[in-house]
């Protein structure tokens, strides 16, 4: 049977088409096939914000105690033995500004030292010290009608000496100038 020419070109272009299609496509995934396509609206995205971050410095800035009255409560005072560490003395009853609390009798705050040894109450700022008054029970009583005076004076600072040995709770009371009012202040004494 023969063929004619133009058959045989037909016929050997189809199997060359097929041949590279088939070479073309080994290996990958079919084709896909045409499909109705929906093209979505596109939204421009707006930028997102970036923060750079910046280099601070802190700097301390001195400033002066703010003034007594402009205060809630009292200042802290704290109590220490010539050459010992400060102790920060339990409030007690007190008047200050506006305001006020009573309390009994307390404790206070332990603080250690020597018998006869000075003892200096010390206060933050320029609050001005009218006048102030020391006391004594001992640690087991609190009943301040038994109170044995350990000094009074005016202005600061306020000192006193130790009482002698034993536990004793010491109150100091501090007159403040400007009529900014009269806290007291515990501590509890464990004197050797």
């Amino acid at each position: 049977m023969a063929h004619s020419p133009t058959s045989v070109r037909l016929v050997a272009a189809v199997l060359l088409a097929v041949g590279v299609a088939g070479c073309a496509t080994a290996g990958a995934s079919p084709a896909p096939t045409a499909t109705p396509s929906v093209v979505a609206p596109t939204v421009a995205a707006s930028p997102v914000p970036t923060v750079e971050p910046t280099a601070t410095t802190f700097e301390p800035t001195m400033t002066p105690d703010p003034p007594a009255a402009s205060l809630g409560e009292p200042p802290v005072a704290t109590l220490a033995a010539e050459g010992g560490d400060a102790v920060a003395g339990s409030l007690g009853s007190f008047t200050w500004g506006d305001g006020g609390s009573d309390s009994p009798w307390l404790p206070g705050a332990r603080i250690s030292t020597g018998a006869g040894e000075p003892l200096t109450v010390m206060l933050p700022g320029d609050v001005p010290v009218d006048g102030w008054l020391a006391k004594r029970v001992p640690a087991s009583s609190l009943d301040g009608a038994v109170a044995v005076s350990l000094g009074k004076g005016s202005g600061a600072p306020i000192t006193f000496k130790a009482p002698p040995r034993g536990s004793w709770s010491v109150r100091v009371e501090v007159m403040f100038g400007d009529d900014l009012g009269a806290p007291t202040y515990y501590w509890a004494l464990d004197v050797r």
